[in-house]
């Protein structure tokens, strides 16, 4: 941490938008130079909340700020389409339906284990993650307790070794992201769906139920709330239905208070 200074973070900033650093030798996009840079605030702020470093220099940086792009989501009732259709890999439709209902990345279901499996109580299982190691050698542990829908998903009548994989044969290539998307055809859906709109759907399902930012962050695993902000644009619509649906419980009262009627415009007690 020593050695990260303002100058050093501009000099990383400035490669992350300015480089040829993807495989086709293209500038990275913005969103994913936005994600390798907030990776690098996160584990400066944390240090400096431990007490690691004295001084912060992220926050005198500017920032990569991410575009706002339309993230792919599922409504309900299109993910109980999808689950109705035939999906050319059973493994494939599991763990994409497990990332509709839990919010897990690709990365987090691929290497799921039975040993991260629990039971807590007869017929409630969670998930366990070793998120970090402790200064006193500990292990900090995060408990992602499981839906039901999620459960019927793990097959576990079928569950091996606790090193196995609960997903077995879940691959990342161009066989399953073509099985997605015609499985999702099959359900008629025409958007582009990829395994990472079920972490989306995931996300807007929880805020459609009422969930708040912060609860759904930790839900989500994120390290900072700003990157759960990128669902604003649907808490702002929440928002607006909910004043728009407010009932009105001074109708009858409307000429007492001398009001305008709304619809009309017309003063209520002239």
């Amino acid at each position: 941490f020593e050695e990260i200074d303002k100058k050093f973070l501009e000099g990383f900033r400035k490669y992350l938008l300015e480089e040829p650093l993807t495989k086709s030798k293209s500038k990275l996009a913005k969103n994913t130079a936005s994600s390798y840079f907030n990776k690098v605030r996160a584990a400066l702020n944390e240090a400096y909340r431990e007490g690691i470093i004295r001084d912060n220099p992220v926050q005198r940086v500017k920032s990569v700020k991410a575009e706002n792009t339309k993230r792919t989501y599922l409504t309900l009732d299109e993910v109980r389409a999808m689950t109705k259709a035939e999906c050319r890999y059973d493994v494939l439709k599991r763990a994409f339906l497990f990332s509709c209902t839990t919010g897990l990345r690709w990365s987090d279901i691929n290497k799921l284990t039975w040993s991260e499996i629990e039971e807590f109580e007869p017929g409630h299982y969670r998930i366990i993650f070793d998120q970090q190691k402790l200064k006193n050698g500990g292990n900090s542990l995060v408990y992602l307790d499981l839906p039901d829908s999620a459960v019927t998903l793990l097959n576990i009548q079928n569950k091996e070794g606790p090193d196995d994989r609960v997903f077995v044969g879940l691959k990342y290539n161009s066989y399953m992201n073509v099985a997605l998307l015609q499985w999702a055809m099959r359900a008629g859906i025409t958007k582009h769906v990829t395994f990472h709109a079920g972490r989306h759907t995931f996300a807007v399902a929880q805020l459609n139920r009422g969930v708040d930012i912060y609860s759904l962050s930790r839900l989500l695993g994120h390290s900072e709330l700003r990157t759960t902000e990128i669902y604003a644009d649907i808490l702002e619509s929440r928002r607006v239905t909910a004043m728009r649906s407010f009932p009105d419980i001074f109708e009858e009262q409307a000429k007492e208070f001398g009001s305008c009627c709304p619809h009309c415009g017309q003063q209520a007690n002239p």
